[in-house]
């Protein structure tokens, strides 16, 4: 959605986030499918999000309010008729859309509202835009709840707490021109500054998602010969491929995709759980904010499977992007680097963390090597040094293959970009998938390439990508069986391994929604 009167560019267009908007998906307004030149998605954006009516308390409390609704060009439905030509659209200096039919006459095109839920996630309007923010989950309404929490009594303000991804604390270090560790102490500093309580790492909750795909692979393998559709298990990480295929593969595809939660969720969960009780809090009085590389990342914190009923709260209460946090700094006139730094915040102890880890596996998490490592230990017996990848068609398309003795022990894959997930559901779908696990994501190159990622003046797409690579990479891996914090949680909190508690807070489920019919002759 863009707001000059042209139509709008995806993410794609520049290289980032998910590929171009030429290439729709089923279920787009105008029927297109991926690989095709559909121009538009989700209808031609051009205006911009609103409120839905409701109050921002009642939306904070309430996650179907917080649908909200964006501002979309209704196409005119045209009655099939034999020989007639497409329908063009024409765009108005002052933004507008009219649709113009072969004999030249012109129909103005109405906004439609397109709500979160209808979204497909699929490179079009809400979710690659970056003048598009859904207003409940921006950086302007974190500043609006911090201020209303300064001016509440003392018995009505919130503990506000912020979790940070990895991905975001990467590219605004090399939009910074400082190291990771650095960054994320000053940038602890700066929210502090704003009002925030307690700013964490998701890196920690990483650890929880890594170690449940693990256990759950190993379990699906181990029963695939009376579940069909127990293999391949397809990574749960990326909403963006989450949301398509709910939207255009259902029922199908649903029982493959892992059920473990992701790093955002599983640290919503323990935000507002374990965190909530060691605070003496109920979960309602936390407000709780991720920054994350990607816009999606919205979307997957208002779904109403994150929402506690009991105490009428979202798990992630706002979610803003790595480029919002950017604008926040300007907004407040702030440079990151004049910042003093502060120490950084951990959960379990009251005791300052003095340096940051990361895990193995690449930017998009580390799921295809962790998985892969413990399947051979755990069930070959087969300790894995390093990892060989096979590039097929392209980078984003990798397979890496476990053989003893000429025989194919684990065959994983890694499928990034729609193009290359795709590829993967029609394999699925002829049954002639090879693959034991596939590590997928929305985005090309995965999550450092996210659409909500910072845009670094003066370097190419390539270079810039490799600038956060190498920054994300920078500091030392740290293997999640071994960090002791999360073996304590495992054993006090969620009851062991693979007790109901630990089932309920780091897993989750999927559900298949219903095509809308709409048919359409418009060429854009």
């Amino acid at each position: 959605m863009n707001l000059g009167g042209k139509p709008a560019a995806g993410r794609g267009s520049t290289g980032k986030g998910k590929e171009e908007v030429g290439q729709g998906v089923t279920g787009c307004l105008n029927k297109k499918k991926i690989g095709t030149k559909c121009r538009k998605t989700l209808g031609a954006c051009a205006g911009t999000a609103e409120r839905s009516g409701s109050s921002s308390a009642e939306l904070l409390r309430d996650p179907f309010a917080l649908l909200l609704f964006q501002e979309c060009i209704k196409p005119v439905k045209v009655d099939k008729k034999p020989g007639k030509a497409a329908a063009k659209i024409k765009i108005e200096a002052d933004g507008s859309y009219f649709q113009v039919d072969q004999d030249g006459e012109a129909q103005k095109l109405e906004k439609a509202k397109i709500t979160l839920n209808d979204c497909l996630a699929c490179s079009g309007c809400i979710t690659s835009a970056e003048s598009v923010l859904v207003s409940q989950q921006s950086h302007g309404e974190l500043c609006k709840v911090l201020a209303l929490n300064k001016a509440a009594a003392a018995n009505e303000q919130k503990l506000v707490v912020v979790s940070v991804s990895p991905q975001s604390r990467a590219s605004l270090a090399a939009r910074c021109k400082m190291g990771v560790l650095e960054t994320a102490k000053k940038l602890t500093t700066f929210l502090k500054s704003l009002g925030v309580h307690y700013v964490f790492d998701t890196t920690f909750s990483r650890n929880f998602s890594l170690l449940e795909s693990q256990r759950e692979f190993v379990k699906r393998f181990q029963k695939q010969s009376e579940d069909k559709k127990a293999l391949p298990m397809l990574a749960s990480a990326c909403p963006g491929w989450i949301c398509y295929a709910e939207k255009t593969h259902g029922s199908f595809i649903i029982p493959y995709i892992s059920t473990t939660k992701s790093p955002q969720q599983v640290m919503g969960s323990l935000v507002k759980g374990y965190f909530a009780e060691q605070q003496h809090l109920t979960p309602d009085r936390i407000y709780h904010v991720t920054v994350m590389p990607c816009y999606d990342k919205k979307l997957e914190a208002s779904r109403p499977d994150f929402f506690n009923q009991k105490y009428q709260t979202r798990d992630v209460d706002c979610v803003i992007t790595t480029g919002e946090v950017l604008k926040l700094l300007e907004q407040e006139g702030v440079s990151l680097s004049d910042v003093d730094p502060a120490p950084l915040d951990t959960m379990l102890s009251s005791a300052a963390a003095e340096e940051l880890s990361t895990h193995s596996g690449g930017g998009s998490g580390g799921y295809l090597e962790h998985i892969y490592r413990h399947a051979a230990k755990e069930l070959f017996g087969i300790h894995v040094d390093t990892i060989e990848y096979k590039p097929l068609k392209n980078k984003d398309f990798q397979e890496v293959t476990l053989e003893k003795d000429g025989v194919v022990l684990l065959q994983f894959a890694l499928a990034y970009g729609f193009r290359n997930i795709q590829n993967l559901v029609q394999k699925l779908k002829r049954g002639k998938c090879p693959y034991h696990y596939v590590e997928v994501m929305a985005c090309p190159s995965g999550c450092l390439n996210g659409g909500g990622q910072i845009k670094l003046a003066g370097e190419s797409s390539k270079e810039e990508l490799q600038h956060v690579e190498r920054l994300y990479e920078s500091l030392k891996t740290e293997i999640p069986e071994e960090n002791p914090a999360v073996g304590e949680l495992y054993e006090h909190w969620l009851g062991g391994w693979n007790s109901e508690k630990a089932l309920e807070v780091l897993h989750t489920e999927y559900h298949a929604v219903e095509k809308a019919s709409t048919a359409l002759n418009i060429k854009w």
